[in-house]
Formats: structure tokens, sequence, C-alpha cells
């Protein structure tokens, strides 16, 4: 894969598949799907600075799982596989 590193508070992730199949056995066409919102995370920014001039650390780190937002970020063709630029503000979780 080629290397994007984000700037700013800003992180790389990669969306995970969402399911195929339903809580009630019925296969979901592609069509229909929603997009997931659970994420990996990829690589992270340069980092901020808050007010003070202090550095702000990331909450996240590489391989970290992760929900983020439905429809935030900036998606972005990568060797063919689709990942999104989102701002850690849009991360709403780590997952497990």
């Amino acid at each position: 894969m080629a290397n994007i590193k984000p700037l700013g508070q800003r992180v790389l992730v990669k969306r995970l598949e969402a399911e195929a199949i339903s809580a009630g056995g019925i296969i979901v066409p592609d069509t229909a799907k929603e997009k997931p919102q659970e994420a990996e995370v990829l690589s992270l920014g340069t980092g901020g600075k808050d007010d003070n001039g202090k550095a702000i650390d990331f909450t996240v780190k590489v391989g970290d799982k992760v929900l983020i937002s439905k429809y935030g970020g900036t998606e972005v063709k990568l060797d063919g596989q689709e990942v999104l630029i989102i701002n850690e503000s849009d991360i709403l979780g780590i997952v497990g």
C-alpha cells in the first residue's frame, strides 16, 4: 500500500466490511448496505497543539478498531482500496 501521512489531528482509516446477512438471516445486497461505521486505524497525523502550544496526544493508535461517524471524512482511493481521512474528533469510540 502506498504511504499517506495525514497532517494535523487527522487519522487514516479503512472501513471494515459490513455484515452481508441481517440478524434475521436475510442476505442483504450491496446496494442496500449502509456504510460500515467500524474501521481500522492505518496511520496517525502529525498531531496538533492546544492554545498554550502544548502537544495534543492522539487517543487512538495504529491497529485500533474504532467506530466512526457515518458521513465524516474524505474518501481516497489508495492502491485500489478505499480509505478515509478523518479528524480524530470524528472517531466515536474504540471497539474492544
